[in-house]
């Protein structure tokens, strides 16, 4: 199970954004990185061509690049700081009346489902 995931709100801690927080838009697991909101904006030159409808389009444009995930806290929906990620193991049902052990990730300064 992944520690962030698309959807939650992080706060960077390290690198030139560093205290800024934003959504995370997309995670590459592969990669081991995120992307996130408003944060790591580099500008991308794309080249001029046409659309179907025969706008034009290029030009420059700021986009948001990834990060390490490792450079990004979690953010207590609580107390609104940045917190460590757990996983606590508890007992789910399934619709057929079995049981089976879910695993699910918490906020360890508030223990907090996320």
């Amino acid at each position: 199970m992944a520690r962030i995931k698309k959807g939650d709100q992080v706060i960077v801690i390290a690198g030139k954004d560093k205290g800024k927080t934003g959504r995370v838009l997309e995670v590459l697991p592969s990669k081991d990185r995120v992307v996130v909101e408003g944060v790591q904006r580099v500008t991308k030159h794309t080249r001029v061509g046409q659309s179907a409808q025969g706008a034009t389009t290029g030009g420059i444009e700021t986009v948001e690049a990834p990060i390490h995930a490792s450079n990004v806290m979690l953010v207590d929906p609580k107390t609104k700081e940045r917190t460590r990620v757990g996983f606590r193991v508890e007992e789910g049902e399934r619709p057929n009346g079995a049981k089976r052990t879910v695993r699910v990730r918490y906020a360890k300064k508030s223990g907090e489902d996320l």
